[in-house]
C-alpha cells in the first residue's frame, strides 16, 4: 500500500521504475524550481497549533482501521484490481509535485487504495492516506484526466494542512493561543488531535479552503502532465450528481456551484504551460 516502502511492496509491478522516475523529478524540480501559477498565498498559521506529526499518526490509525473494516467486508480492492492500479499510476504522477507545496510531503508514506461502494467519495487524509470509492470513479465515468483532477484537490488538502488548521479553530484558537505551549503542553495539543482521528473523513473545510484545494489539486495535475480543462469537465459532472436524490455525500463536503466552475475555468489559462510542457 505504501509507495515508498520497498519492503513491502517490492513486487508491484514497474516499482522500481516508478521510484526512479519519481526520484529524477523530484531533483528535476529542485534543479529547475517551477513558481506556482495560481495564487492561493500562504498556507494558514492556525495549523501551527495542532502537532503534525500527531495528527498524521492519528490519521494513519484511522486510515488503517478503515482498511481493516473494508477487508474484513470484502470491499478492499487488491493490488491486481486494474481500478486500483490506475488509480496508483495517477499518483505515481502526482506526488513528485507534492514538495513543491508542502517539504513534509517528502517524508511522508503516500498509500492510494480503493473501496468497493456505491458512495460517491474520495480522500486524503494527512500525512498522504489516500483512498476512493468505486462509485466516484463509475458513476460519474471518470476520465484519467479527471481522476486526477480529483486525486489532486484531496492530495492539496493534506498539503495545505486544511485539516490542523480546522481542528485549531473547533478547539478555539483563543484559548490555545492563552495558554499556549507553556500550560497546555505539545503532548495535550497532540491528545486533541487524535481524539479527532475518528472526525478525519468527515471534516467539513472552509470555502476558502476549498479554492485552495482546487487551484492547488489543477496545479498539481498539470504538472504531472493531465489536462487542465478536465477539472471543468470534473465539476459540471459533480453539479449533475448533485441534483439527484439527497446528492453524493462527496458533495456534502465539497459543494459544486457555477462560481467553483468559473473560477476554475479562469485559473485554466495560467497552469496551460505546465501541462504542455508535461506533456512535451
Amino acid at each position: 500500500m505504501c509507495f515508498l516502502c520497498d519492503a513491502k511492496h517490492s513486487a508491484w509491478p514497474g516499482r522500481r521504475a516508478f521510484l526512479l522516475a519519481a526520484a529524477g523529478a523530484t531533483a528535476a524540480a529542485v534543479a529547475t524550481p517551477l513558481q506556482a501559477q495560481v495564487n492561493v498565498g500562504p498556507a494558514s498559521g492556525l495549523r501551527n497549533l495542532v502537532p503534525a506529526d500527531e495528527l498524521e499518526g492519528a490519521a494513519t490509525q484511522e486510515y488503517d482501521k478503515l482498511l481493516a473494516e473494508a477487508r474484513a467486508k470484502g470491499t478492499l480492492a487488491a493490488p491486481s484490481s486494474p481500478q486500483l492500479q490506475r488509480l496508483r499510476k495517477i499518483a505515481q504522477r502526482l506526488v513528485p509535485q507534492t514538495a513543491q507545496w508542502n517539504d513534509r510531503a517528502k517524508d511522508w508514506r503516500w498509500e492510494v487504495n480503493l473501496i468497493s461502494s456505491k458512495e460517491l467519495n474520495a480522500f486524503c487524509m494527512p500525512g498522504g492516506k489516500i483512498a476512493f470509492y468505486t462509485g466516484i470513479l463509475e458513476q460519474l465515468k471518470l476520465s484519467d484526466d479527471e481522476a486526477a483532477m480529483i486525486m489532486g484537490h484531496e492530495m492539496a488538502h493534506a498539503l495545505r494542512e486544511h485539516a490542523r488548521a480546522r481542528i485549531a479553530k473547533s478547539q478555539g484558537t483563543g484559548t490555545l493561543l492563552s495558554l499556549g505551549a507553556q500550560l497546555l503542553g505539545l503532548g495535550q495539543l497532540g491528545d486533541v488531535a487524535a481524539s479527532i482521528g475518528t472526525q478525519l473523513l468527515t471534516l467539513r473545510f472552509s470555502r476558502d479552503d476549498e479554492t485552495d484545494a482546487d487551484l492547488v489539486g489543477l496545479e498539481l495535475a498539470a504538472r504531472a502532465g493531465y489536462n487542465p480543462q478536465a477539472a471543468v469537465s470534473l465539476w459540471e459532472k459533480m453539479g449533475q450528481a448533485s441534483a439527484g436524490a439527497g446528492g453524493p455525500s462527496f458533495l456534502s463536503t465539497h459543494p459544486s456551484g457555477p462560481d467553483r466552475i468559473q473560477q476554475l475555468q479562469s485559473n485554466v489559462p495560467k497552469v496551460q504551460g505546465l501541462y504542455l510542457r508535461a506533456r512535451g
